[in-house]
């Protein structure tokens, strides 16, 4: 009986253990759980997704083996969109702690091999087991010095043509072997470049470039280390906790703020967008923005949070508000009405973020 052979596919990110040890560990899952989606979202061979295994995602296609071509392409697609995502999420990042720092030193590997797979159906899914399972997830654990690599088992490379002299901009094929259980298996390997990848491009951080000063201004002392103070700031699961009149906020919860961000604030029914921008400030200090079109009196607002930490018990804050009008009604009715509520409304969500952090 002709049992036709199925394909396994593994990418795994590189350096996740060590990530989630050494940084902070809400925004390390944050930012895996990006790029996994990011994988996920560049499977362009209908792969079945059979799970993510942590720091890894396990695809597989019963029954069928892409071509060559499809493969390859297939692999550069995900490594394309893989380091895509860091670039965008190191050139629009805000957040100073560890975990975003070092995002952008994370790798990829993928491992792909082939065979014949058992199914099991657990709570309702289906999902591969046996021998050649248990081979793919082994070969992730090698002999190859990187952690940015695509290995293909040597089964698997015969059953779709490719020879170890293969060569292209991309793929420079080496062999190799591993001894699992006292069995050799031999497989192929190449590094990847980033620096040949294709990378897609993406829309800078809007920056507010002004001379003017701000609209309106408070500074204040906070009885805490500037960091936390920055996390409590950004970190839109806190806001219903200090922001004054706000019925519900509406963001992505697995996403890192950064520049670019968008999130919703409903009050009184109304829904006023934002998004995250940025603004040159001095190497100690840290800084938050955000942009809103929608408040009626005026056509843009921008709101500044600078952090200034002083020692792990104090830090300082000073939060500006900037906003453009464009006809004379706007300014005349910000003269008078507008900048009172907005003042209002900022001078008491600062004072509720202050009262946090007494004890």
């Amino acid at each position: 009986m002709d049992v036709r052979k199925s394909l396994l596919f593994i990418p795994d990110i590189s350096g996740f253990t060590h990530f989630v040890q050494t940084t902070e560990v809400e925004h390390s899952e944050h930012v895996i759980a990006e790029l996994l989606e990011v994988l996920i979202s560049a499977n362009t061979q209908s792969l079945h997704l059979a799970e993510v295994e942590g720091d890894a995602l396990f695809f597989f296609k019963e029954g069928q083996i892409p071509s060559q071509e499809k493969l390859l392409a297939q692999i550069e697609t995900m490594y394309t969109a893989f380091y895509s995502h860091l670039k965008m999420m190191e050139t629009n990042r805000i957040c100073p702690c560890r975990a975003c720092a070092t995002a952008a030193n994370l790798e990829l590997k993928i491992v792909l091999h082939c065979g014949e797979l058992q199914f099991m159906t657990v709570q309702g899914n289906r999902k591969p087991f046996g021998e050649t399972v248990i081979q793919a997830h082994r070969l992730l654990k090698n002999n190859i010095h990187s952690d940015n690599y695509v290995l293909i088992s040597t089964l698997l490379a015969n059953e779709i043509g490719l020879q170890s002299s293969y060569q292209s901009k991309l793929f420079r094929f080496r062999e190799s072997t591993e001894m699992y259980d006292g069995r050799e298996v031999p497989f192929l390997f190449a590094e990847m470049e980033v620096k040949k990848l294709k990378l897609f491009g993406f829309e800078p951080p809007e920056t507010l470039v002004t001379n003017r000063l701000p609209d309106f201004v408070i500074e204040l002392e906070m009885s805490i280390d500037g960091y936390e103070l920055f996390e409590m700031i950004t970190n839109y699961r806190h806001r219903h906790l200090w922001v004054e009149g706000v019925e519900e906020f509406v963001f992505n919860e697995n996403e890192v703020n950064r520049a670019g961000t968008e999130h919703v604030c409903v009050i009184n029914g109304k829904h006023f967008n934002f998004t995250t921008v940025i603004k040159e400030v001095p190497l100690h200090q840290l800084v938050y923005g955000e942009l809103t079109k929608d408040p009626p009196p005026v056509d843009k607002l921008y709101q500044f949070y600078i952090i200034e930490p002083i020692n792990e018990n104090l830090s300082k804050l000073r939060v500006e508000q900037y906003w453009i009008t464009k006809t004379l009604f706007q300014k005349m009715l910000m003269a008078t009405i507008g900048k009172k509520q907005f003042k209002k409304g900022l001078t008491s969500s600062i004072h509720k973020l202050q009262k946090l952090f007494i004890k």
